[in-house]
């Protein structure tokens, strides 16, 4: 049997447990035995992991009284509201019930939809996290986030509410392109910059290998970065504080997904990669961190092939003011002010709520004209 670490996420709505290993799919029959026995269980799961799903379906056959499952699309354009009052009519249709088990088994808009159907059906029903994609792994399965988007903006529709367990398997991690890794490895980064520089450093020595598939090292950098977000998420459960920190990136992000109308040109960890960026570029010209900071961070991007512009992702024009429009609808605004998360250094950054839309614009102009 492979060797299974656990982080536990203590919170005041709930107390879960992340299982992080390799190849834990036909061991979750045992892992979460407590949770899953005589148990109706209806797994939603992404198309994508069609060929992993009877291993799925086999293991949780050993203690489960009655298996559904329902295929749905990965891309952001599944997070609708059609799409969620479909998905929620199918549920119902396979004979729920208050005890009834919800499983997400796909990366982050798997997760994000599935949490809330599973937290508005009956009311709320138990689901259990499978993240699928190294995005979800060490970032949108931990702390409750669920939600879809309106036309606009992202992930406006949504509840904050915690799975029962989350059952973290890199194995699944070799069905991903190196985009992808890419991708979830933008979140790695982020949280470091956020809280560790110690970490950023450690991923300035393993970053390569990490991408490139080394296993014990992505077991490493996932519990690393879930200890991180645990951290914040416990002192802040509902993002009324410092749980914000984890949007580093997030503001431009969003935009700029929203601007290429999430149709699927760029991923969200490489929309998050360009705010990064974008963000340090902001903080420098604030004056709140170092020039010295910004281009190591921006050498690290460049040496393990995070995208840093989004002039990369559409050859048209891009409209500084049309992506500060889209930034307007986003969840951070307060009080009328829109919230940066800026770095002051690598492993500290700060909530900005003094930053003029002209400072931004200048900014976009800079970086989106040149």
């Amino acid at each position: 049997m492979e060797t299974v670490k656990n982080l536990e996420i203590s919170l005041k709505s709930k107390k879960y447990k992340i299982f992080l290993g390799n190849n834990l799919l036909n061991q979750i029959d045992f892992i979460l035995k407590n949770h899953l026995t005589n148990k109706n269980i209806v797994i939603l799961y992404d198309k994508a992991l069609k060929d992993r799903l009877n291993i799925l379906e086999l293991s949780l056959s050993k203690v489960a009284s009655k298996i559904a499952s329902i295929e749905i699309s990965s891309g952001e354009k599944s997070k609708s509201l059609n799409n969620y009052i479909k998905l929620c009519e199918q549920v119902i249709k396979t004979g729920i019930s208050r005890d009834t088990i919800i499983v997400a088994f796909g990366g982050g808009v798997i997760g994000d939809l599935v949490g809330f159907v599973s937290s508005t059906l009956l009311r709320g029903l138990n689901f259990i996290q499978i993240p699928s994609t190294l995005l979800s792994q060490v970032d949108s399965s931990i702390g409750g986030k669920t939600g879809i988007n309106s036309v606009y903006g992202k992930n406006l529709i949504g509840t904050f509410y915690q799975p029962i367990a989350v059952l973290t398997d890199v194995s699944l991690l070799q069905t991903l392109n190196k985009r992808e890794i890419l991708s979830g490895y933008a979140e790695i980064v982020k949280h470091s910059i956020i809280k560790d520089k110690v970490f950023f450093q450690w991923l300035e020595k393993n970053g390569s290998d990490i991408i490139m598939g080394n296993n014990q090292l992505r077991i490493e950098a996932i519990l690393k970065s879930c200890r991180i977000k645990r951290s914040v998420v416990e002192e802040d459960e509902f993002e009324k504080g410092n749980r914000a920190l984890l949007n580093l990136g997030h503001t431009f992000g969003h935009a700029i997904e929203g601007y290429l109308n999430y149709d699927g040109t760029i991923l969200h960890g490489e929309a998050v990669s360009i705010g990064i960026i974008m963000a340090l570029k902001l903080s420098l010209k604030m004056g709140y961190c170092s020039k010295n900071d910004y281009e190591r961070v921006l050498e690290h991007f460049n040496v393990v092939g995070l995208p840093t512009s989004m002039k990369l992702y559409t050859s048209k024009i891009i409209d500084p003011l049309k992506l500060w429009k889209i930034m307007q609808n986003d969840k951070k605004m307060y009080k009328n002010h829109l919230n940066f998360i800026l770095p002051d250094k690598i492993g500290k950054c700060s909530i900005r709520k003094d930053i003029k839309k002209s400072e931004v614009l200048s900014l976009l102009n800079e970086e989106l004209r040149t």
